[in-house]
C-alpha cells in the first residue's frame, strides 16, 4: 500500500514523496529510519480521492483559491523568500484539502528542481492555460513576481464580475422559487379543499374556475406523469445543449436577446479584451496569445471569432479587420483596438477598454435587476390574485343567488 507523506529531514528541509508499507505505522517507522520527521501521512488512494472531491465540491471556487495563491506567492516571492520555501508557507495557508493535496504535488516537483510552470501544467484543473503561460513567461524573463501579481489580478477582476453576476440574480431566482412553492402549494392542498365545496353546493363554475378544477384534478391523478415529463424536458435539454449543434444555437440565441444579448456580449467582450491585454503585456506572443484567450472563450460564437483572428494574424493582415466587422463586438471597441495596433500599444489599450466595459456591465446589471424584481412580483401576484378570484367567484355567484331568492 502507497502512503504520501510530508516530512523534514535533520537539517528542517522539507520534503514530500510517497511510500510504500502494509500500515501506517510501518511507513512512519520506516521514514524514522531514515531520519525523516512526519508532519502529514495519508493514503495516496484517499488522497487521490480527497484532491477530486476538492475539485467536485470546489470548482466554482477556482478563481478565488487561484487569485489567492497567486498573491500569496507574489508576496513572498517578492520579498526575496525562495520559491520553494514561499510554497511551503502558501500550502499551510490553504484551507482547501484539495488545493492543499495539489500544492503539496507542486511544491514536491519544484524541490526536485522542476520548474514551476511544468509543476502547474501536471494540475490542468486547477491551473489553466493562461495561468502556466503567465508563469512560464516570468520564469523565462526573471520577472516571476510581476506576473504573479497580474494573474492575481486577473483573478480576482474575473472572481469579481462572477459575484456582481450571482448577486444579481440571487433575488430573483429567489421570487421565482418563493412563487413556485405558493403555487405547488396552492394546487396541491387549497384547489382540492374548494372542489369539495363547489361539489357540494352544486353550482355552475365559471370558466376560469372550471379550468383550474381540472387543472389541479390533473394534477393531483397524474403526478407521476408531471414529475417524469419535467425530468424528461430536463433531460433533453441538458442532452441537446451538450451537444455541439444544441450549444452554439442556444448562446447565439443568448446573444440575440434584447438587454440581456448586449450585456452577455459585453461580458465576454470584457473578459477576452483583459485575458489578451495581460498576455500582450507580459511579452507572450500574439498568436500563443489569440489561441490561449481562445481556448478560455468559453462562448462557441467568441472562439469562432477568435480563430478567425488568429487566421488573419497568420496570413499577415491586422487582427482588427475582424472584429471592426464582427456584431459580437462593440464598434467603438472594434476601432480602439484597431488604432491600439496602429499606435503599438495594444496592450494597454485593451487594458483600459476591459476596466470601461466592466463599470458599464455593472450598471446594465443593476438596471436590469431592478426591472426583474418588480416584473417577477407583478407575475407572481397576477397568478395569484387569478386563482384567488377563480375560487371565489362561484360563491359570489352563490351569494348574489342566495339575496335574490330572499327578494
Amino acid at each position: 500500500m502507497k502512503f504520501r507523506y510530508c516530512a523534514c529531514d535533520g537539517a528542517g528541509q522539507s520534503l514530500a514523496d510517497v511510500i510504500e508499507a502494509s500500515t501506517r505505522e510501518e511507513a512512519i517507522e520506516l521514514l524514522r529510519g531514515r531520519g525523516l520527521f512526519t508532519s502529514e501521512i495519508s493514503s495516496a488512494e484517499s488522497a487521490g480521492t480527497t484532491q477530486r472531491r476538492g475539485l467536485r465540491w470546489g470548482r466554482g471556487g477556482r478563481l478565488k483559491h487561484l487569485a489567492d495563491f497567486s498573491r500569496h506567492l507574489q508576496i513572498l516571492v517578492s520579498s526575496g523568500t525562495p520559491l520553494t520555501e514561499s510554497l511551503v508557507v502558501v500550502e499551510r495557508q490553504m484551507t482547501h484539502p484539495g488545493w492543499r493535496v495539489v500544492l503539496g504535488q507542486v511544491r514536491a516537483k519544484v524541490e526536485a528542481g522542476g520548474a514551476l510552470s511544468t509543476a502547474l501544467a501536471e494540475h490542468p484543473d486547477y491551473f489553466d492555460a493562461i495561468c502556466r503561460s503567465l508563469v512560464a513567461a516570468g520564469e523565462a524573463s526573471g520577472e516571476l513576481p510581476s506576473m504573479l501579481d497580474r494573474l492575481a489580478t486577473l483573478s480576482r477582476k474575473q472572481v469579481k464580475v462572477r459575484n456582481i453576476v450571482v448577486g444579481a440574480l440571487i433575488y430573483p431566482v429567489l421570487l421565482c422559487a418563493v412563487g413556485l412553492a405558493v403555487l405547488i402549494t396552492l394546487f396541491i392542498f387549497v384547489l382540492p379543499r374548494f372542489a369539495e365545496l363547489f361539489k357540494s353546493l352544486d353550482v355552475p363554475l365559471p370558466p376560469t374556475t372550471a379550468f383550474l378544477m381540472g387543472l389541479g384534478h390533473f394534477v393531483q391523478s397524474y403526478w407521476w406523469l408531471v414529475l417524469g415529463g419535467g425530468a424528461a424536458l430536463v433531460f433533453g435539454m441538458r442532452r441537446w445543449l451538450a451537444s455541439e449543434q444544441g450549444k452554439r444555437n442556444f448562446e447565439q440565441w443568448l446573444l440575440c436577446v434584447p438587454r440581456l444579448g448586449l450585456l452577455l456580449r459585453n461580458l465576454a467582450t470584457a473578459r477576452l479584451a483583459r485575458l489578451l491585454g495581460i498576455l500582450l503585456e507580459s511579452h507572450v506572443p500574439l498568436l500563443e496569445s489569440l489561441a490561449l484567450v481562445k481556448q478560455a472563450a468559453g462562448n462557441v460564437c467568441y472562439q469562432e471569432l477568435i480563430g478567425r483572428a488568429e487566421d488573419a494574424v497568420t496570413r499577415g493582415e491586422s487582427m482588427s479587420t475582424v472584429f471592426v466587422g464582427s456584431p459580437l463586438v462593440n464598434p467603438s471597441v472594434a476601432e480602439g483596438i484597431r488604432n491600439g495596433e496602429r499606435t503599438g500599444k495594444l496592450s494597454t489599450l485593451l487594458l483600459h477598454v476591459s476596466d470601461f466595459l466592466d463599470e458599464e456591465n455593472d450598471l446594465i446589471l443593476r438596471s436590469l435587476a431592478s426591472i426583474i424584481e418588480p416584473a417577477i412580483l407583478i407575475v407572481m401576484g397576477a397568478l395569484v390574485g387569478f386563482i384567488a378570484v377563480s375560487m371565489f367567484l362561484p360563491l359570489f355567484d352563490l351569494v348574489g343567488m342566495a339575496q335574490g331568492g330572499r327578494r
